[in-house]
């Protein structure tokens, strides 16, 4: 007898081959058949006639690590049909953090993490695992976090990782593989890892290797001294690769707003090392503007000390006049809308210029003073391009990118606030549902295959990212003709449509496009 029977439905089962009809038989957490069960005994029945059942969504890039502590049911993600997220994301997680090092760096990235629960033991991979294992809805897999690795083994110092320090952090990265994670992340605009140059991610990058992990990385935006030649960006990433002889995984690798349409030109750079042997694929997701928080606008010296030190300078007049000037420098700036902002809450959905005329001071005031007021703790998005032409055109540049067999979806969501960005709602069925509809570039054989299996094989997720015999029952149930996001940039926590079943481990997840309050998810692989 199967504890759960799904029948009736055509099963795309993850390789990217021809989808069927076919039932799929579950004992405990496990497929058990696949075939024509009409007549086996079960305790529950999924009725999936007229539906697509595919391997539950893996999310390669997702901001989730503090949000899960306290929101373990994850409604936000599991309604998209995500069964897996990659955390650790950007460098910017808790382990292995020192009972010390844990409440500073979880004050500093506040504003992208939210504020997880004082006093818990990060110090270990091990450790940050066990709070997610059989305690959330979603499976979750880790990238040691090049931020925690630094802050560790230096400090929240702009010094360089050397000697000993340098030792202790490959240290880090070879015990923390070693306990389960998938990946080293890090994201090098952010701080503390900021600091570190190109011969430091090299050496780091070379103990990730030897343990079996992946460089993921959030490429350095700026050109400076640390890097390579003084070129940052994908030169470095791909120099990274090719010194210490690591995958490279970049993360929310697309086109934007002035690139549209230059996929090609995109990949030139990465497709010319590919073919001298650097081992290369790419996330994306599918929105004309990104998000992250607020603190990463400031520049590098107001970091140097960690987040009292920061506030300290953001206080000081000494430091203000020339902090306001650089912030208005930002043509971004002026793009930017408030996404979370918990002490001032009334400026969630707020534009910064908005903000600006209504308590009339300038923009980059309102930066300061909204760090200020909120203890770190904001974060904002870019706005969409005006021009439907672009975003239409980026739109099917996601498509273009998702064709190719070394792309994956990563949403990049950061789920805290009323007004979040609404990736963190809307991007596996915006792609499967109104991208594939309207662009139609492949199959949708081919790009459940991008959803699921590319990234178990890439981050090593065992038995998981297909519909097979003896793998884990990680499974969505969808209707590939009415699967819509609902999510927009004004009204961004709405949940999606189309996506009635999703089970994790074997266990009824979402019934009826209802949370069931099931927390089967594991700390994979």
């Amino acid at each position: 007898m199967f504890d759960v029977l799904i029948k009736g439905g055509t099963v795309v089962d993850g390789s990217g081959a021809p989808g069927y009809r076919g039932d799929v038989g579950i004992t405990g957490d496990s497929i058990e058949t696949i075939g024509d069960l009409s007549r086996a005994e079960t305790r529950r029945v999924v009725d999936a006639t007229g539906h697509i059942v595919s391997p539950g969504f893996i999310d390669t890039h997702a901001h989730s690590d503090g949000v899960l502590l306290w929101d373990p049911q994850h409604a936000n993600g599991l309604r998209q049909g995500i069964t897996t997220e990659i955390l650790g994301q950007d460098g910017l997680s808790y382990a292995p953090l020192s009972a010390k090092n844990y409440p500073i760096y979880r004050r500093y990235i506040s504003g992208i993490l939210g504020e997880p629960p004082e006093g818990l033991d990060m110090s270990s991979v091990s450790a940050f695992r066990s709070h997610y294992d059989k305690k959330v809805a979603i499976n979750t897999a880790y990238c040691v976090a090049h931020g925690a690795v630094r802050l560790e083994a230096l400090g929240f110092r702009d010094e360089p990782l050397i000697g000993d320090a340098l030792e202790k952090a490959k240290r880090l990265i070879t015990e923390g593989m070693e306990q389960g994670a998938v990946a080293f992340a890090t994201g090098l605009m952010y701080f503390p890892h900021s600091w570190s140059d190109g011969n430091e991610m090299v050496e780091l990058c070379k103990a990730a290797k030897e343990a079996g992990g992946v460089y993921v990385t959030h490429l350095r935006s700026n050109h400076n001294e640390r890097s390579f030649g003084g070129e940052g960006g994908v030169p470095e990433a791909l120099e990274i690769g090719r010194r210490s002889g690591i995958g490279v995984h970049f993360s929310h690798y697309r086109t934007g707003p002035g690139s549209q349409g230059q996929v090609a030109e995109r990949m030139e750079l990465i497709d010319k090392a590919k073919a001298e042997g650097v081992d290369c694929t790419m996330e994306l997701y599918p929105y004309p503007s990104g998000c992250t928080f607020a603190l990463s606008m400031l520049p590098s010296h107001i970091h140097d000390g960690g987040p009292e030190a920061a506030l300290k300078r953001i206080k000081d007049p000494s430091e203000r006049k020339a902090l306001v000037e650089g912030l208005e420098s930002n043509g971004g700036l002026r793009e930017a809308v408030v996404t979370y902002s918990p002490v001032t809450p009334e400026a969630e959905g707020m534009s910064i210029m908005d903000l600006s005329e209504s308590r009339e001071v300038s923009p980059g005031e309102v930066v300061c003073d909204l760090i200020i007021e909120n203890d770190l703790k904001v974060a904002y998005r870019g706005a969409p391009p005006d021009s439907v032409a672009v975003w239409r055109q980026l739109s099917r540049d996601t498509m273009d990118f998702l064709s190719r067999p070394d792309y994956m979806v990563g949403s990049d969501s950061i789920p805290i606030g009323s007004m979040p960005h609404p990736r963190a709602y809307g991007t596996f069925p915006r792609i499967l549902g109104r991208l594939q509809r309207q662009f139609n570039v492949m199959s949708l054989e081919q790009l459940v295959q991008r959803m699921t299996d590319n990234a178990a094989r890439r981050f090593g997720l065992k038995k998981r990212g297909r519909i097979e015999k003896g793998y884990f029952a990680d499974v969505v149930v969808f209707d590939a003709e009415r699967i819509i996001d609902n999510a927009t940039y004004d009204d961004p926590t709405q949940p999606p449509a189309g996506i009635p079943y999703v089970l994790v481990n074997g266990q009824v997840a979402v019934d009826n496009e209802r949370c069931t309050g099931v927390f089967a998810g594991r700390a994979v692989p």
